[in-house]
């Protein structure tokens, strides 16, 4: 009988120590210049206990960022830090990805290089909104619509990325295409109004993230790559008409690029918060039956249910995040029964060590 704690084959040659997985979960604790910190180190070392650490959203240029304080991978001195991360990880025998990510429209003008618009496949803007800047929280703008002959270099952006991310000592990347960010806002019809090749049908609508996997794929090997997806997502206003169509063709198609793994977000979760599901939402074993892969499976999940998830073989690998923040032993926990440290959620995004790497494994002060 499956457990969470049996080793898995993610790959030939990696091998998890167990069905946990950390998956990625936005800090804000890289410097001002988006550089990677030895408390980012630690961080991840100290959560190594899972078989397959994600990381954060790793911005993949200065176009790409959002927030402050998230960590890039487009310069020399953040591929040299990101190493140091990677270095923590592998010395407590864990696997480790980088998540690659591109915000899109969520962005403002008041972030982004030069003080240009962010870009999307659109120029439709989140609306009702609010994002924080060097300005405090503004309502979103309407982007700038990426110009057909631009989007070879955002693939590029990308593919740039994971070379970095395998140089750092990477055991591979995971293509950020959920949760309303640039590839997210790409696939669904409610913010991809293109006329071109990249928009229209689902067939158009689809190109831009599988133009990215099959660049990165050929650049690092597609055993080396992941992808995440929310099915049943309307983060950030990324609506569609006919979801259902629109990500049976994706995983269908990403199953055929024979990737390390499809990672799917749960209908419960939105962004950090929970929520109820709504009533058209996928089901993961909708997808269990399109994806021959590894399939994980990420929000919400308890130890019981993720314990069913496995022994049911909806998926192969669980997800748990929050929890994680604050049990960075959660393995251990769960296998002997122990309770689990609340999280703090006053520091999910602040600076500073205070509620990132301060929770002590089990039995220990913090």
């Amino acid at each position: 009988m499956t457990t969470l704690f049996d080793d898995y084959e993610l790959t030939t040659n990696l091998r998890l120590a167990n069905r946990i997985v950390l998956p990625p979960l936005t800090r804000n604790r890289a410097t001002d210049d988006f550089v990677p910190t030895a408390s980012m180190a630690e961080y991840y070392r100290q959560r190594a206990t899972a078989g397959l650490l994600v990381t954060e959203g790793v911005a993949i240029a200065p176009a790409a960022v959002a927030y402050p304080r998230v960590p890039g991978l487009w310069t020399d001195a953040q591929e040299e830090a990101w190493a140091s991360v990677v270095e923590a990880v592998h010395g407590e025998g864990a696997v480790i990805f980088a998540q690659l990510w591109h915000v899109g429209r969520v962005s403002h003008s008041l972030t982004q290089p030069g003080g240009t618009k962010p870009v999307a496949p659109s120029p439709i803007p989140v609306v009702g909104e609010q994002i924080m800047t060097s300005d405090g929280l503004v309502p979103f703008e309407t982007p700038r619509e990426l110009e057909t002959d631009e989007i070879p270099s955002v693939v590029d952006q990308y593919v740039d990325a994971a070379r970095r991310a395998r140089r750092a000592g990477f055991d591979g990347v995971e293509i950020h295409a959920a949760n309303g960010y640039l590839i997210d806002q790409f696939l669904n019809d409610e913010s991809n109004r293109r006329t071109d090749r990249y928009g229209g049908d689902i067939e158009g609508r689809l190109r831009f993230l599988l133009d990215v996997v099959a660049a990165v794929s050929d650049a690092i090997g597609a055993e080396r790559v992941g992808v995440r997806l929310s099915p049943s997502g309307t983060w950030m206003q990324t609506n569609d008409s006919d979801k259902r169509a629109l990500y049976g063709a994706a995983v269908t198609a990403l199953d055929e690029h024979g990737i390390a793994y499809l990672h799917l977000v749960e209908p419960t979760i939105a962004g950090a918060q929970s929520v109820t599901a709504a009533p058209d939402a996928i089901p993961s074993a909708y997808f269990r039956e399109l994806f021959t892969g590894t399939l994980i499976v990420a929000g919400d999940h308890t130890f019981e249910t993720g314990t069913q998830v496995v022994r049911k073989g909806t998926a192969d690998l669980v997800a748990f995040g929050r929890a994680f923040i604050s049990n960075p032993d959660l393995p251990a926990r769960f296998e002997s029964g122990l309770p689990l440290a609340e999280a703090d959620r006053a520091t999910f995004y602040t600076p500073g060590d205070r509620g990132y790497i301060d929770y002590p494994p089990f039995g220990e002060g913090r």
